[in-house]
Parts: C-alpha cells; sequence; structure tokens
C-alpha cells in the first residue's frame, strides 16, 4: 500500500497484482431478460475466458433505475435478479458485478455480488460510496459522464477513506460533448491510473448518442486506444441479438462477435505491456 493513502503499490485484481500483459474483461448483457439468456451469455463468456485465458468477470443488471423512458423495461426485480446472478456463478464459477442504486440495497446485493458497481449517475453519492465500500467487496464506480478524469480522485478517496485497503476500480465511460453524444478523451487514463485504482474502459457505454442510440462501428479501435492509453481492462455488453435487447439495443454487442474481438484484444494488450517502457518525457523533468 502506498503510505497513508490505502492505495495499493500496483493495480489490483481480486487481491492480486495485475499482470500488464493479462487482459480483464467485464462482460454480460445491459440487463437480465430471462434465465435462459442469462446462461447462455455467461456459459460462452466462461468458455472463452478459459480458451483465451483472459479473466472474465460477468455483469448483468438486476434493476435498471435511470432508463430514459418511464415505458422503458427496467429488469426482473432485485430478488428474482440477485437470485438468478447467484445461479450464474454456482453454474460457471465467474465472479459477478451489477449495479447498485441506493444505500439500502447495498447489503443485500453484497451478498450475490463479487463486485458492487457503483453508475456514472451515482458516482459523487457519498453515502452510497461508503456503504459499497464498508462490504469488503470490490466497489466498481463509472465516472460520471459530467466529471472531468481528475475527479475521480476524491471519488476514489471517499471509498478508501470509508474501508482502507478496500479494492477499488474506476471506470471511464465517456463525457458528455454538447447534446445526445459522448468522448472519450484518452488522457484521462493517465489521470485515473494515479488515483492508484485499477482502470477499466466501458466500450460499449462509451459508443451511445445518449436518448438518440448508438454506434458499433468504433467498438474495436476505441478498445485498441484505451489500452494502449493505459486502461487495465474492458467493460462490454453483449447479447445474443442485439437488435432485440431489451436495454441498449444499438451499443451491445453480438455475443458471435465476443470471441474474435477478444482474441484480437488479448493479443493487442500483449503487445502494448511488451513496448511498454517508462515515460521519457517524465524521466528527464517533462
Amino acid at each position: 500500500m502506498s503510505e497513508g493513502t490505502g492505495a495499493p503499490a500496483a493495480p489490483q485484481f481480486f487481491g492480486r497484482d495485475l499482470a500488464s500483459d493479462r487482459l480483464f474483461v467485464i462482460a454480460g448483457p445491459c440487463v437480465i431478460e430471462s434465465r435462459e439468456m442469462l446462461l447462455e451469455i455467461a456459459g460462452e463468456l466462461a468458455k472463452i475466458g478459459r480458451d483465451l485465458e483472459i479473466d472474465i468477470v460477468f455483469k448483468a443488471s438486476y434493476e435498471k433505475a435511470n432508463r430514459t423512458s418511464v415505458n422503458s423495461f427496467t429488469g426482473l426485480g432485485r430478488e428474482e435478479g440477485l437470485r438468478l446472478l447467484a445461479d450464474v456463478r454456482g453454474e460457471t464459477g465467474l465472479p459477478i458485478l451489477s449495479d447498485v442504486h441506493t444505500p439500502e440495497e447495498v447489503d443485500q446485493a453484497a451478498e450475490v455480488l463479487d463486485v458492487l458497481q457503483i453508475p456514472a449517475f451515482l458516482s459523487r453519492q457519498t453515502e452510497l460510496l461508503q456503504r459499497a465500500a464498508n462490504t469488503g467487496k470490490i466497489v466498481n464506480v463509472k465516472k460520471g459522464q459530467f466529471l472531468a478524469p481528475d475527479d475521480m480522485y476524491s471519488v476514489v478517496e471517499k471509498v478508501r477513506r470509508a474501508r482502507p485497503g478496500v479494492e477499488v476500480w474506476a471506470t471511464e465511460r465517456g463525457t458528455t460533448f454538447g447534446h445526445h453524444d459522448l468522448v472519450v478523451d484518452m488522457r484521462g487514463f493517465t489521470e485515473m491510473r494515479a488515483t492508484g485504482a485499477t482502470v477499466v474502459y466501458d466500450v460499449t457505454h462509451s459508443l451511445q448518442h445518449p436518448g438518440k442510440g448508438g454506434d458499433r462501428r468504433f467498438a474495436l479501435p476505441l478498445a485498441r486506444a484505451a489500452i494502449g492509453a493505459g486502461a487495465h481492462g474492458l467493460f462490454i455488453e453483449t447479447h445474443p441479438d442485439p437488435d432485440r435487447a431489451m436495454s441498449d439495443a444499438t451499443t451491445q454487442l453480438p455475443l458471435a462477435s465476443m470471441r474474435p474481438l477478444l482474441e484480437e484484444l488479448r493479443e493487442w494488450k500483449a503487445l502494448q505491456a511488451k513496448w511498454e517502457r517508462p515515460d521519457p518525457v517524465k524521466a528527464h523533468g517533462g
């Protein structure tokens, strides 16, 4: 740990130092639609992870609390959703991540989840961050679309002060750029790595034109760029038939694309690690 901060000397992944050449991926559907679909996706991701030697964390929201329309599908509910996520862990052995939206639901969710995710819109909610930290589970905080990358220092500090030594991940998911658009500032990965958190790049939410849809064409180039800029892991939502998905239909990636996509990104990560050197500009006073 870095003295006085509770920050680890190296990025962490479930309590171990993260190897610079090993990719980890948070992946799964946007929201739980059915048990059958959930297990289909989780089973395929688990197999891909084993075959490619990629660490997979399975994600799915048991409840979507921030849909644009009041008529939009929000999930199967907390009780049923958590039960199904427990089934996924039991059948696949994958660690599980999902969103928590209120301090009141945190303890119940922590009985099932391995990683508690704080949604971007809630990334400054102090009580929620502290309650999540106090469970002792990993806390993944999505950087709000309204935050600058260096604003994550105070966010990460809220988590660490609540429970020193707790593992914190910080996820970049794009920044509001005018109306109905997001951009990813690749400089932000350097800023967020300086917090000592494990830094994740959310590929699919970065493809959104909020309120208007999204564009999957940019998934691969942005993922490559984020790895090159220093992201430790990736977050990718996937669905067997994205165009029929009940949430984020324009940005989830086809499940059939995940194996070739992750094969390429695994190689990209290995190449980045091979050529990573101390920054010569910084070393010479720049």
